[in-house]
């Protein structure tokens, strides 16, 4: 059995294969995620973060490759994968008709989570987030910071061990992305594993215990970014990313 918690095994996946329109959007990636870390998917748009976030989250099946789950494949039991992943994506599907309430009720009865035992999960965390005063309120209703705040709630209803955390904090107000990185903290600190995307390298250095750059669908790198930093005698992380894809654009022109 692994140690590892989640191992992606040289995952590709193309798009509209066989026709004019083909993307290859990830290479034959291949990167573990260890338990209980946050771990940091950075890259310019188009580099593959939202594809793999997606195959992570059972959504979408890779072309090749294999994702295993402490050392067995996703795909023997994917249901059974699925109770472990909690997913916010970038554009959440939401029923529009339900109140915050209802939409959190109905998440969990989706994963056959027992009625009682939902109700309570729905206090919670409705109490956990800063939400009990707007149960009542369509989540269109609400602020992008509670929104986020709203979708990372819905993500956790069925207690995963895994969390995907696809740009949670774009476009938010400085003051309440920082709100966020707590309650980000706070998974870690309960044992949860966390994978997060962004475009922020500051959210990324100041959450992430180990970041890794993809671009255009092919592993750059995976390290700390205090590693990161002392490896390319950088003062912040941004600076080292820059300097990596300024590298990657290089290799590509040659």
């Amino acid at each position: 059995m692994s140690s590892k918690f989640l191992s992606i095994k040289e995952v590709r996946k193309v798009y509209s294969k066989g026709t004019p329109q083909e993307k290859e959007a990830l290479k034959g990636l291949s990167l573990e995620i260890e338990p209980k870390e946050v771990f940091g998917l950075l890259g310019v748009n188009g580099a593959g973060k939202t594809t793999l976030s997606s195959i992570l989250a059972g959504i979408h099946p890779p072309s090749e490759g294999d994702v295993l789950l402490r050392g067995e494949s996703i795909y023997r039991d994917l249901p059974s994968y699925r109770m472990n992943v909690g997913f916010c994506p970038q554009k959440p599907n939401l029923d529009k008709q339900l109140n915050l309430e209802e939409n959190l009720l109905f998440s969990g009865l989706c994963y056959g989570i027992e009625k009682k035992v939902v109700k309570a999960q729905v206090e919670r965390l409705l109490k956990e987030f800063d939400l009990e005063e707007y149960r009542r309120f369509n989540v269109h209703a609400l602020s992008g910071g509670y929104r986020q705040r709203f979708l990372i709630a819905r993500a956790l209803m069925h207690e995963p061990a895994f969390v995907i955390l696809d740009e949670p904090t774009v476009g938010l107000d400085p003051h309440i992305r920082h709100e966020l990185w707590a309650k980000i903290k706070s998974l870690k600190e309960e044992g949860v594993t966390v994978l997060l995307t962004t475009h922020y390298l500051d959210e990324a250095e100041a959450l992430s215990d180990r970041v890794c750059v993809i671009d255009r669908g092919e592993l750059k790198l995976i390290d700390t970014p205090k590693n990161l930093k002392k490896g390319f005698k950088k003062d912040k992380l941004e600076d080292v990313f820059l300097e990596i894809i300024q590298q990657s654009k290089k290799e590509k022109e040659l």
